[in-house]
């Protein structure tokens, strides 16, 4: 074998990134393919996960990576030794963007028959966000209502069913558009109205009836979060799981006591600590895609080597549903 075919043979493309900034810092190169160490997966990727922490992590790096590095916490594709189809988390959110990902054993997952790549990636990250948002954080009890800003994204649409699937009551979704609008009411929520600031919490308050809501899921923060505070009921809880809009709230502690409610940060990465229990929510979820239980909306797909556009699609945000990238 020559040296070229032998670097062809043993080399992949993945996007690396040098150091942090604007999407320009995101480039294709080869790569030394990665090989499964003891207690490692070794798959070939075909699709892998886009989420919008992988724009913040690109600004501004995160304490898994050492540069250069190749973002990305989630793959699909086919384990190596045997061709069957896994979904999988990488370990430390690293090595995503590749045609090749070693992943953790207990974070690869098998995708059941019907399930596509991409339905099979959105029960990862933005699945399990949705899931411990409810669960974890808010400690959702039957009966319930619910609001969920950014409802037609990958969280929001997930957690509108997930809120069903859990006994919630009235489900009330927020977007920017009526198309968005509309999709959030086939995904089953009961009322679907427009995420603008002015007027927002009267508006949720009427969609209730009249009253506070019980829990607020709310990932952009600035104003729309001081607005779905105000709309909350006594013993309501509002969970700040992001801050798209890049600002960084200060609540004061006597507006929580005069009404009794409550602001819970929610960050996904140490609940990943446990992953047995990963594991389980993941096959769980999936086999509810598999079971037409759960529906995913698929969003946009961009070639690896337009990981570039993929960042300011998802960063400018005008997609909705799973964005990925095709590694194969």
């Amino acid at each position: 074998m020559t040296t070229r075919a032998h670097h062809a043979a043993h080399s992949m493309r993945a996007v690396v990134m040098d150091a942090t900034g604007e999407p320009e810092v995101l480039r294709v190169e080869r790569v030394p393919r990665p090989v499964a160490t003891s207690g490692q997966t070794l798959i070939k990727v075909t699709r892998a996960g886009v989420n919008f922490f992988d724009t913040e992590r690109r600004t501004k790096g995160w304490p898994a990576a050492r540069l250069p590095a190749v973002l990305g916490a989630e793959v699909a594709g086919v384990r190596t030794t045997d061709g069957r189809r896994l979904v999988a988390l990488t370990k430390g959110g690293v090595g995503g963007y590749a045609e090749y990902a070693a992943v953790p054993d207990e974070l690869a997952v098998p995708i059941p028959d019907g399930v596509s790549d991409v339905a099979a990636l959105a029960v990862l990250i933005q699945g399990l966000t949705a899931w411990h948002t409810l669960t974890t954080a808010a400690r959702l009890r039957h009966g319930e209502s619910v609001v969920v800003n950014a409802a037609a994204g990958g969280v929001g649409s997930l957690a509108i069913q997930l809120a069903k699937w859990h006994g919630a009551g009235r489900v009330i979704a927020l977007t920017s558009s009526a198309a968005k609008r509309s999709t959030a009411v086939e995904l089953g929520a009961d009322r679907a109205l427009d995420n603008a600031v002015a007027g927002l919490r009267q508006r949720v308050r009427a969609a209730n009836g009249g009253a506070g809501v019980d829990v607020v899921l709310e990932s952009v923060a600035g104003p729309v979060l001081d607005e779905l505070l105000g709309a909350l009921a006594t013993g309501g809880r509002l969970i700040a799981y992001g801050q798209a809009c890049g600002a960084s709230n200060t609540v004061a502690v006597d507006a929580l006591m005069d009404r009794s409610v409550g602001v819970i940060g929610f960050h996904l990465t140490p609940h990943l600590a446990d992953r047995s229990a990963t594991r389980v929510i993941i096959s769980r979820l999936l086999a509810a895609v598999a079971d037409g239980q759960l529906e995913i909306v698929e969003g946009p797909a961009f070639p690896i080597a337009a990981a570039r556009e993929a960042h300011f699609a998802i960063a400018s945000g005008a997609t909705s549903g799973k964005v990925t990238l095709i590694a194969k």
